[in-house]
C-alpha cells in the first residue's frame, strides 16, 4: 500500500501493561498481521486520566443510557472526570484523521456494546457502552469502529478491514478538489463493492451520483460519504456475492470460451454450496480480467479491496 492507514486502538491490545490489574490484552492479529498495514494511535482512558496501574477496578452503574463510572469497592464516581477527558481527547484525535478505531470489549471505558451496567440491586445488564467509546462514536459517526472480541469472527473482521480501506480511499478522493468528476470516478471503481453489501444503497447512490449536478458539491460529498459508510456497515453474504459474481460474468459474454464459462459457473456453484471460499472464484475472475484485458473490471475495488495477505476472503 502506498501509504499506511492510521487507526485508534485501546492501548492494552498492543501489549502495554495498562489494565487495572497491571496486565495487558495483546492481540497478535492486530500487532503482527494487520499491524503491517496500519499505524496505531493508542488510547487508554484510565491511564490518560491520571489513574495508576494497577488500580481499583471500575464498573458502570445506574441508567444503561447514561451510566455512572464507579470504582468497585470504594464507590468513587469517576464519570465526570473521564467524560471531561474524553471530550477533550476526541477533539485532539481530529488531527490524526483516523480511519477506524479498535476498542477493548466489555471495558467500562472502552467497550462498544453489551458492557455490564449494574442496577440498584447489583444485578448486571448487558446494555451499556463504555464512557470513552460512546463519546468517540458520537463525535466520529462515520469512522469504522469495532471491538477486539468481534474481530475474532472472520466475517466481522473482513467487514471492518474493508470499511477501513474504503474510507482511506474515499479520503484520498476528498483531498482532491471537490468536483463531480472525481466523485464519479470513485463511485465507478467501487460500484461492485457497494453492491456486495447492499443492492438498495447501490441503486440509491447511483441515482445520487447521476443527479449530482443538482446538488451543491459539498452537500453531495457529505451525503455520498454517509451513504457509503452506511452501505459498507452491512455484511456481505454468499447470496450478495453471487449476485456480484454473476454481474461480472456479463462483462465476458464475448470473450470466454465454452469451457471457461462452464468452469466459472461450476466454481460459483461450489461457492454457493459452501465448499470453497470467495477467494477461489475471485482468483479466477482476476485471471480472466488479465487474460482478456477487461478494463472496466480491472479497476473494480471489489476484486482487491484489501491486501490479499490478510486472507480475509479465505473463510468458508
Amino acid at each position: 500500500m502506498e501509504t499506511r492507514i492510521k487507526l485508534g486502538i485501546s492501548t492494552c491490545l498492543l501489549g502495554e501493561k495498562v489494565r487495572y490489574n497491571g496486565g495487558h490484552k495483546l492481540d497478535y492479529f492486530l500487532t503482527d498481521t494487520f499491524g503491517q498495514y496500519v499505524d496505531y494511535v493508542p488510547v487508554c482512558p484510565e491511564v490518560e486520566c491520571g489513574l495508576g496501574t494497577p488500580r481499583e477496578a471500575m464498573r458502570l452503574e445506574g441508567d444503561p443510557e447514561n451510566p455512572r463510572l464507579v470504582t468497585t469497592h470504594t464507590q468513587i464516581d469517576l464519570t465526570d472526570r473521564v467524560l471531561k477527558w474524553a471530550k477533550k481527547r476526541v477533539r485532539g484525535l481530529e488531527k490524526e484523521n483516523l480511519a477506524g478505531f479498535i476498542f477493548k470489549s466489555r471495558s467500562p471505558s472502552s467497550g462498544m456494546e453489551r458492557v455490564k451496567v449494574y442496577n440498584k440491586k447489583g444485578m448486571p445488564l448487558l446494555k451499556g457502552r463504555g464512557i470513552f467509546a460512546k463519546v468517540f462514536m458520537e463525535h466520529f459517526p462515520q469512522t469504522p469502529a469495532e471491538e477486539d472480541g468481534h474481530l475474532h469472527d472472520s466475517k466481522i473482521r473482513e467487514n471492518f478491514v474493508e470499511r477501513v480501506f474504503a474510507l482511506k480511499s474515499w479520503r484520498k478522493t476528498k483531498k482532491k478538489k471537490k468536483h463531480l468528476a472525481s466523485l464519479i470516478e470513485f463511485h465507478t471503481k467501487n460500484k461492485l463493492l457497494i453492491l456486495s453489501h447492499s443492492e438498495k444503497h447501490y441503486r440509491m447512490m447511483g441515482r445520487m451520483v447521476a443527479k449530482g449536478k443538482t446538488m451543491p458539491i459539498k452537500e453531495l460529498f457529505m451525503s455520498y460519504e454517509a451513504s457509503l459508510m452506511d452501505a459498507l456497515r452491512l455484511k456481505t453474504t454468499t447470496r450478495k456475492n453471487i449476485n456480484v459474481l454473476q454481474h461480472m460474468m456479463g462483462f465476458f459474454k464475448k470473450e470466454l470460451t465454452l469451457d471457461e464459462k462452464q468452469e466459472l459457473l461450476e466454481i460459483i456453484q461450489r461457492y454457493r454450496e459452501g465448499t470453497i471460499p470467495l477467494i477461489v472464484p475471485l482468483t479466477l475472475f482476476n485471471h480472466f480480467v488479465r487474460k482478456y484485458h477487461q478494463s472496466t473490471l480491472e479497476k473494480q475495488t471489489y476484486l482487491n479491496p484489501h491486501p490479499i495477505a490478510l486472507k480475509l476472503r479465505n473463510h468458508v
